[in-house]
């Protein structure tokens, strides 16, 4: 098996409503976003690639007109801003795109990250 991965770059904004007040997560805050893409293939196809990296242009393009720079509540609507629940949205949209698709991460730090493989 095969895997390969990208990492994409985003900052933004979010507060976690349904936490205390008194929790600092509550608060206003923001995170320089790490999402770490992984892709799975038995094999490679002619060019020794699971996938060229260049194809995964789109989901950089996703992220910077959809997410860099923004306030996470508004972008994510009722969905909870939390890294777990942004790993499933970033996941479901990218494997859409690309059944090769078997993970994705996202760090709000360097010592945190959640992931959604399912």
């Amino acid at each position: 098996m095969y895997t390969i991965s990208k990492e994409f770059h985003f900052s933004a904004a979010h507060r976690l409503l349904t936490l205390a007040a008194d929790h600092p997560c509550y608060r206003l805050h923001g995170h320089n976003y790490v999402v770490t893409l992984e892709l799975k293939s038995a094999g490679v196809n002619p060019n020794g690639f699971v996938l060229d990296f260049r194809e995964l242009a789109p989901l950089k393009t996703y992220i910077d007109d959809n997410f860099d720079h923004q306030y996470l509540n508004d972008v994510m609507g009722d969905v909870q801003t939390t890294s777990e629940h942004l790993a499933k949205h970033f996941y479901d949209w990218a494997q859409a795109k690309w059944p090769q698709v078997s993970a994705v991460r996202v760090s709000e730090t360097q010592k945190t990250w959640a992931e959604y493989r399912p």
